[in-house]
Order: structure tokens, then C-alpha cells, then sequence
């Protein structure tokens, strides 16, 4: 037991001084509010890992529960960094923030809700 307690310490100090890679996928969203004047929003997400972007999503029309299949994957990631997401509602001139989203990163794969001032976003991550 020992033997193994040691070995998952060296695995977090090597995760620790190396980093380790992060995939981020499953992203939806549920109830989100469009705009004043009542028509549906047209959400994207960016996303970023330890500062790093890591692009966005196609954006969906006119959908209030979106689901995107984008997947984003980060290499050598440190154990300090944190995962950010920025949810938009398309627009013809400026686009609208609907939110923000920050998670610090912690080993292992977690399914993550957070609430929005208008709806709640998903996603799932690993950080292996």
C-alpha cells in the first residue's frame, strides 16, 4: 500500500513540474435568454486553458439549449492553470456576453455545471 501511496505522489509531482494534457468536450447550454426584444439567442463558446485559446464553437441559431460536438484539447497544461469559458449569443454588429464560466483544473475527468445569469452551461473535462 505504501508502495502505491508513493507512486501516486510521484504521478502528482510529475503532473505538478510537467503538466499534463486536458480535453474538454460535451458543452451545452440550457435557458439562455436571447435578446430584448424576444428573439432567440444564437450561442458560441470560446475557451481557454491556462490562458491559453483554445478557439471556439460553431454557433447555433436561434437555439435556447444549444449542444456543440467540438472537442478541444490542450498539451502539457501545469496543475495551476484553470479552464475558461465565454458564452456569446451572435449578432449582426457586436455580440452579446451572455457569460463566464472558470474552473481550476484538478486530475482526473469531471462533468461541471455552472450557472449563468440566464441559464446554465455544461461541459465535461480530463485532465490526465
Amino acid at each position: 500500500m505504501a508502495s502505491l501511496s508513493l507512486g501516486l505522489l510521484f504521478l502528482c509531482m510529475l503532473v505538478g513540474i510537467h503538466g499534463a494534457n486536458v480535453r474538454v468536450s460535451g458543452l451545452h447550454a440550457s435557458g439562455l435568454r436571447g435578446d430584448p426584444a424576444g428573439n432567440y439567442p444564437d450561442p458560441y463558446v470560446k475557451v481557454w486553458c491556462g490562458g491559453e485559446s483554445g478557439g471556439m464553437t460553431d454557433w447555433h441559431k436561434d437555439s435556447q439549449n444549444p449542444s456543440w460536438s467540438a472537442v478541444f484539447n490542450f498539451l502539457n497544461v501545469p496543475s495551476s492553470a484553470s479552464l475558461k469559458f465565454e458564452i456569446w449569443d451572435k449578432d449582426l454588429n457586436f455580440d452579446d456576453h451572455l457569460g463566464t464560466c472558470t474552473t481550476k483544473l484538478q486530475l482526473g475527468s469531471h462533468s461541471v455545471t455552472c450557472g449563468l445569469s440566464s441559464g446554465t452551461f455544461y461541459y465535461t473535462y480530463s485532465y490526465q
